[in-house]
């Protein structure tokens, strides 16, 4: 148990209802949860308002309500917290909660549109091949040590965070590498940690359903860097036009990287090929298992964190040469006749382009490059049509189909893709709504030296359709499907 005064240190008080010096046992801010003694902290959220289950709270036994609003019925024996923003109440309540854990780790924040998972993946895998038992919070899962948990979130709430580094400085782990996202850093998830540095891979369309524009967007992107102190480090890309915006007002000692800009660390691509890239990185070559100019710009900021962190550089690049790409991120396999299947997360208009132009920079021109692409539902929508002219402009063929429709039709979906398809590019273009039916057209329709490219969602094993979830995972159908076909 844990004094509520000891939990609420940092936190803006506007106005106390009752005592702060009472032991309370959970802090909860889903209503359903709250037990006796807990704390219930009310948020606005964007579909539902936590004020309104202030009642329901206290009749789950909870001790204190925190809220931006104090409810027009005061209980006798609760103590009522107003302040001025229930989100970042909270992540000041985790951290107190938690015993501020990220003050007893290394932690390691990557931001930005595209790159974060393989980012912070790699460094997790290339700390924990350097000795060190290393953790990691990221979309595809959270890992301490060896042990794995299944993600919900690319940055989860600020109780689950602070939860999670707890348990990771009770492991022994001592360097975290952690996804930042645009929505937990608007939402005060990241507000209260400790980071010892922060990168920033590249900014792009997407997330404009929630931002109001994309300078909102940008700006939130860079407040994490605004708040980082004196001690971190900010890594910046160079090559991308917001790269040195993210660092204008940071505190942090700023290093950038680049293939293309002056930068304190450069890197040069010597080969890039189905099998790997062989880099050039501050003089030093590199033969790497992962593809393409996007993962050279990864591979940079892997190795400038790691050089900061106080990696010999030798060892860097040896750890390097063994790191495999993440699980949905330009995984590829060959089938028996020769056919390339590849998987990727790309569901940014950016991020496809990438994956396009990576494979059309590699294929010799003779083979066809069938390209079978969607957008997710209730999710920014003006990227559908900027998704549809790209896939059309960079691949041989198109098949357009569902990816994670949610609440909405997606044929209305589909529909909305074609619309940015210029006219002299149509005729490549087919639309098949089941995205298993899809994706097995496009293993019919290709041939030995054709490559297949089966894009947006990636590492993911389901298909939500209707607030439900449906066993699906984009890899192992296209390679089943393959398979089958060449018996």
């Amino acid at each position: 148990m844990i004094l509520l005064k000891d939990i609420l240190y940092k936190v803006t008080l506007e106005k106390v209802v009752g005592t702060t010096s009472v032991a309370i046992r959970n802090i909860e801010f889903d209503s359903r949860k709250v037990g006796l003694n807990d704390v219930f902290v009310a948020i606005k959220g964007t579909l539902s308002d936590g004020h309104e289950y202030i009642t329901n709270a206290c009749n789950q036994g909870a001790l204190c309500i925190i809220c931006e609003e104090l409810p027009e019925v005061i209980i006798n024996g609760i103590t009522y917290v107003q302040v001025d923003n229930s989100q970042r109440a909270l992540a000041y309540m985790a951290a107190n909660y938690y015993e501020n854990p990220s003050e007893s780790l290394q932690l390691i924040g990557i931001t930005g549109t595209n790159g974060k998972t393989t980012v912070s993946t790699l460094l997790y895998h290339l700390f924990q091949k350097a000795g060190y038992i290393a953790g990691l919070i990221s979309t595809v899962n959270i890992r301490i040590g060896d042990e794995i948990i299944p993600s919900t979130h690319t940055t989860p709430d600020s109780l689950t965070i602070n939860r999670h580094l707890r348990a990771m400085v009770d492991s022994g782990v001592t360097y975290c590498f952690m996804e930042v996202s645009s929505h937990g850093i608007h939402q005060f998830r990241t507000h209260a940690l400790n980071f010892r540095g922060g990168i920033f891979t590249n900014l792009s369309h997407d997330h404009l359903d929630y931002h109001k524009d994309f300078k909102e967007y940008r700006d939130v992107k860079k407040s994490f860097f605004d708040q980082l102190p004196k001690s971190a480090f900010a890594i910046s890309n160079a090559d991308d036009k917001n790269g040195p915006v993210m660092l204008q007002n940071t505190k942090a000692k700023k290093y950038m990287y680049a293939l293309k800009s002056f930068a304190d660390y450069k890197a040069q691509i010597l080969e890039n090929q189905f099998n790997g890239l062989l880099l050039k990185i501050n003089g030093h070559e590199l033969w790497t298992r992962l593809i393409g100019s996007f993962n050279a710009y990864n591979l940079l900021a892997i190795y400038a964190t790691a050089d900061l962190l106080g990696i010999e550089s030798l060892e860097i690049l040896q750890l390097m040469s063994t790191l495999e790409s993440v699980d949905g991120r330009f995984q590829y396999a060959i089938s028996p006749t020769k056919i390339t299947a590849i998987v990727d997360y790309a569901h940014t208009p950016d991020a496809l382009k990438n994956v396009l132009e990576t494979i059309n920079s590699i294929r010799t021109g003779n083979e066809n490059l069938i390209t079978v692409v969607g957008c997710g539902g209730n999710r920014d929508a003006e990227k559908r049509p900027k998704m549809g002219q790209i896939a059309s402009i960079l691949s041989t063929k198109v098949i357009f189909t569902s990816d994670n429709p949610r609440n909405e039709d997606p044929e209305l979906i589909i529909q909305a893709i074609e619309k940015g398809v210029p006219a002299e590019h149509f005729k490549k273009t087919i639309s098949i709504t089941n995205r298993r039916q899809a994706i097995k057209t496009a293993c019919a329709m290709a041939e030995a030296g054709d490559i297949i490219l089966v894009a947006g969602k990636g590492h993911e094993t389901y298909q939500e359709i209707r607030g439900e979830r449906f066993d699906f995972d984009d890899y192992k159908i296209v390679n089943e499907l393959l398979t089958d076909l060449n018996k």
